[in-house]
């Protein structure tokens, strides 16, 4: 299966098997009470231009495609909860999930998900932090997100040590040549750049997170071949990184902005319209 669905997520949650998903990892809106909107735009030079640039050189700025939805629920965890549920119960008892959010909804959502998976299911709280964008000048600048990491069974859920990509030692020489050259694994906070503006993977969909960072939790979390779900799946990240690592992939999004996005971006995939 390497599949894009373009629909609300939870009838289609509940339209699945009882467990017959071995990972979820999916970025749900963050309820800013925002639209979020991201423009491209195709500089020209053109002598009756609206913008100035080097050498007094005149340009002209057209936007190429926009993308926005909105981020605003009235109850958050009553509009995650139901689908939450869904997921705990087609996660096999060997799968996991990682549900990213940030500072604002973090804590009411892992009581939540206390309530569902159970308390003794959680296994990490990661913190991905990043160094990019505006710099408020009445507070600490907010730089980092949530990842929450809850299995379905203690027991059995896959953790694939192994082949977790390796990070640079911060002090190379406490520790030896051999074991600098090997570098060591992540712990759970991430230091990793978002997606920059002239990225090439850049879709220009409003929130991308980075190939990267999925991989690293699908290298972990599932093994070869089996499925990944994201129901949340916005620019298609994780089915992107799936299918560079052997794994099938379930991408849902109610906004058929994103499901153009997606199809663009993994021309492999069958698509799903309502």
């Amino acid at each position: 299966m390497r599949r894009i669905v373009e629909g609300d997520n939870l009838p289609i949650l509940q339209g699945l098997p009882n467990e017959s998903v071995q990972l979820a990892y999916t970025d749900p809106p963050f309820n800013t009470g925002n639209v979020r909107t991201y423009q491209r735009f195709r500089t020209t030079q053109d002598e009756q231009g609206d913008r100035t640039g080097f050498g007094g050189r005149r340009y002209r700025s057209e936007e190429t495609s926009s993308h926005s939805y909105s981020d605003a629920f009235e109850e958050y965890i009553g509009f995650l909860a139901p689908r939450l549920a869904e997921i705990w119960r087609v996660l096999r008892l060997d799968g996991t999930l990682y549900l990213h959010l940030d500072a604002r909804e973090v804590h009411y959502v892992k009581v939540l998900l206390d309530s569902i998976f159970g308390r003794d299911c959680f296994l990490n709280e990661i913190v991905w932090a990043y160094d990019f964008g505006g710099r408020p000048k009445r507070r600490w600048p907010a730089k980092h997100d949530n990842i929450l990491v809850y299995v379905k069974d203690r027991e059995q859920y896959v953790f694939n040590r192994d082949e977790i990509d390796r990070i640079p030692y911060l002090a190379p020489g406490l520790v030896g040549k051999e074991k600098a050259a090997r570098g060591k694994l992540p712990t759970d906070v991430w230091w990793h750049t978002i997606v920059g503006t002239s990225a090439k993977e850049r879709t220009g969909y409003p929130t991308q997170k980075p190939v990267a960072l999925a991989e690293r939790i699908i290298r972990a979390s599932s093994d070869a071949g089996e499925l990944v779900l994201d129901p949340f799946a916005g620019s298609g990240t994780v089915g992107a990184a799936s299918a560079h690592l052997g794994r099938r992939y379930l991408l849902v999004d109610s906004n058929p902005e994103a499901v153009a996005v997606m199809s663009e971006r993994l021309p492999d995939a069958e698509v799903v319209r309502p």
